[in-house]
C-alpha cells in the first residue's frame, strides 16, 4: 500500500492501475468459452473507470490499521479481493442501468454501451455474471471467516432491494414526480451512496477495524456517497458528453428528479460544502491515519467528470 507521504494524485493512479491489474486477473479470459459472454464481461469492467470504489476501500483499510500501522500480506490481498469485488458490482450495475428497458443509453465511459457493442440478451448476461463473481472473491478472502461473513452481508445489503437494486427501482418510479429533499436523498442513498458506503466499511472490516472506527467510517461514507450523487446531477447539466464519457443532459430530458432540479444549481453547491463538512468531522477521530479517505472526499466533492 502507498504510504502517507505518497502524494495523492499517484497515490490515486497508483491504486487505479493496481485494481485494472487485480480485475485482469480475476476475470474470466475472453478466449475461455462461452467466449462472447467472457468478452463482454471483460468489456463492461476493464479499460475505463475512476475506480472510487477500489480506492475508498484501500483508503478505509489504511485508516483502519491507524497510522503508523501496517497491514498484513493477507489483509493486502483480502482488500484486492473487495475492491474487485465493489468493481464488479458497480460494472453489472451500468450494464443493467444502460440497457433499453432502464436507461437506455448508447455510451458509458466515453465509449459504445455493452448492449450496442454486443447485444441485449449478452449485456444482460454479462451483468448477472459479474454480480456472483463479485461475492465469489469475497469468499475466496483469506481472512477470519466470521470477517468474511461480515463482508459479504455488506456487500449484499447494499446491491439489494435496500440499496442499489431498490434506489433504482424508486428512480424508475419516479420520472416526472416532483420529490422532496428527503425523498431524493433517500433514493440516492439507496442507488448510488450504498455502494460507495459498501466501499468504505469493506475495508474497514478486511482490515480489522475497531467499533469506533467502522463507526466513523460509516458516517464518512454516508456524506460521501451522497456527495458523489450531487457532482453527478450538477455535471449533468454543466459539462458536455465528451468530457463526461455518457451522455450529458440526459436526466433532464427524461425528466427524471435531480438536486439540481430540485435545489438549483447553486444549493446543489451549497448541499456539497455541507456533505464535505459532515465527512470531514466523522472522520476526526480517526486523526492522521484518515488523511487518504479525507483526499477521496475532496476528490470526489471536486470532480470533473
Amino acid at each position: 500500500m502507498g504510504g502517507q507521504q505518497q502524494n495523492f494524485s499517484s497515490w490515486l493512479t497508483e491504486r487505479a492501475q493496481h485494481a485494472e491489474t487485480v480485475l485482469e486477473r480475476f476475470l474470466p479470459e475472453a478466449g475461455l468459452q462461452p467466449e462472447r459472454l467472457h468478452q463482454a464481461m471483460r468489456y463492461a469492467v476493464l479499460g475505463a473507470g475512476k475506480r472510487v470504489r477500489a480506492a475508498l476501500v484501500y483508503a478505509a483499510g489504511e485508516a483502519s490499521v491507524g497510522s503508523g500501522g501496517v497491514l498484513s500480506p493477507a489483509q493486502c490481498i483480502a482488500l484486492d479481493h473487495a475492491a474487485a469485488a465493489v468493481e464488479l458490482i458497480h460494472a453489472y450495475s451500468l450494464v443493467h442501468d444502460d440497457l433499453p428497458c432502464m436507461d437506455d443509453d448508447a455510451l458509458r465511459r466515453g465509449r459504445p454501451t455493452v448492449h450496442v457493442q454486443f447485444d441485449e440478451a449478452t449485456a444482460m448476461l454479462a451483468g448477472d455474471a459479474l454480480q456472483p463473481l463479485a461475492f465469489e472473491l469475497l469468499a475466496q478472502m483469506p481472512i477470519a471467516p466470521a470477517l468474511i461473513v461480515q463482508a459479504t452481508e455488506v456487500l449484499a445489503r447494499a446491491a439489494g432491494s435496500l440499496g442499489m437494486a431498490g434506489g433504482q427501482a424508486i428512480d424508475c418510479a419516479s420520472v416526472g414526480l416532483a420529490l422532496s429533499q428527503e425523498q431524493l436523498q433517500i433514493m440516492h442513498g439507496m442507488k448510488t451512496g450504498a455502494m460507495l458506503q459498501a466501499s468504505v466499511v469493506l475495508g474497514g472490516i478486511v482490515a480489522g477495524a475497531s467499533s469506533p472506527t467502522r463507526t466513523a467510517l460509516e458516517s464518512y461514507a454516508e456524506a460521501v456517497g451522497l456527495a458523489f450523487q450531487v457532482v453527478d446531477d450538477i455535471l449533468d447539466v454543466t459539462s458536455d458528453t465528451s468530457v463526461l464519457g455518457k451522455t450529458a443532459g440526459k436526466d433532464a430530458a427524461d425528466n427524471k428528479p435531480t438536486f439540481v432540479s430540485l435545489l438549483g444549481l447553486e444549493g446543489s453547491r451549497e448541499l456539497l460544502v455541507v456533505l464535505r463538512q459532515e465527512a470531514q468531522t466523522a472522520l476526526l477521530p480517526l486523526g492522521q491515519a484518515a488523511g487518504r479517505l479525507l483526499e477521496v472526499a475532496d476528490f470526489i466533492v471536486g470532480r470533473d467528470r
